[in-house]
């Protein structure tokens, strides 16, 4: 198919690993890591995206101080996992509104190999309508969150708006 002027082909993107383990309370579930992420090969590494601002704030720890691999830690010891429910898409760019051809998770078998979790957190509306789908109105028995998107392009929330939005995820974190 050929490309108008001015548009973008799509790449496929895929996926980071888990960061969970067996203390897991609380999944954090994004939709695909965007461009910025993938090159660094880190969960929101944008420096727009307000994700580790924002988990600053609900652990009230300095996350941004520590090196990458120091952050999941951190986030694993108080019971927070990682994870994106797309396993691989075409996307040009990082737009959740580009995703194409979207392969997704099992993320049914997945959270069933969590015997701590109690909450999935979706974070923006493209996690929620793809993970929300995969795990179905029963929901597993876990409580399930729809928080506003941490990504810089959900310019509509500010900062202090989302961080207010996600404070609720407090209550499944553990304490140090």
């Amino acid at each position: 198919m050929a490309l108008r002027p001015g548009q973008i082909a799509a790449q496929r993107k895929t996926a980071f690993p888990p960061s969970v383990d067996e203390a897991t309370r609380l999944l954090i579930l994004g939709s695909l890591p965007g461009d910025a992420s993938i090159k660094q090969g880190e969960y929101y590494a944008h420096r727009g995206n307000a994700f580790w601002a924002l988990m600053d704030d609900i652990l009230a720890e300095d996350l941004r101080a520590l090196p990458y691999a120091l952050r999941l830690k951190r986030l694993r010891a108080r019971g927070v996992g990682l994870w994106d429910v797309i396993e691989s898409a075409d996307r040009p760019g990082s737009l959740d509104s580009a995703i194409r051809g979207a392969e997704l998770r099992d993320l049914n078998s997945f959270i069933a190999r969590l015997p701590s979790l109690q909450a999935i957190a979706f974070n923006g509306k493209a996690a929620s309508v793809h993970g929300r789908r995969q795990i179905g109105p029963g929901g597993a028995d876990l409580t399930l969150i729809d928080l506003p998107s941490s990504s810089g392009a959900n310019a509509m929330m500010s900062r202090e708006m989302k961080i207010e939005a996600w404070r609720v995820l407090r209550q499944w974190i553990a304490q140090p």
